[in-house]
């Protein structure tokens, strides 16, 4: 597999749309940091790590009624072509509705937050 963030939002979007109660992701840091962030913007439920030798990640989606709470995923930078962005470079999704996540010096974070620090890098996915 060349992409594992992308594998993992592909993942939640097919697992959204199916309207499925949970999804399992492998583990890796910069995989379950998106989890948690997803998590804490309100656009996922739940998110555990379990598993010993072999982690996975475990996101229980959300719902509103038999609609999804996760509209959209988009994977912005990919491995054959990063995108960096500056500070006050980083994009508003849908006019501030959605969330862009980057990952930056001082860890993945939403755009909002990026800017706030005033700290740019490497623009991961957009979420709405």
């Amino acid at each position: 597999m060349s992409d594992p963030i992308s594998d993992m939002l592909t993942r939640i979007r097919n697992a959204s749309r199916a309207l499925l109660p949970q999804v399992n992701v492998p583990h890796s840091r910069l995989k379950e940091s998106i989890a948690r962030l997803l998590q804490r913007e309100g656009y996922v439920a739940e998110v555990a790590v379990e598993g010993k030798p072999f982690k996975m990640i475990r996101i229980k989606l959300k719902y509103s009624g038999r609609k999804s709470v996760i509209e959209g995923l988009r994977r912005v930078s990919s491995p054959g072509l990063r995108r960096y962005q500056g500070a006050q470079e980083v994009p508003r999704v849908r006019g501030g509705l959605g969330t862009s996540i980057v990952s930056t010096s001082q860890g993945v974070m939403t755009g909002t937050q990026a800017r706030k620090k005033n700290v740019g890098g490497e623009l991961l996915c957009e979420v709405w």
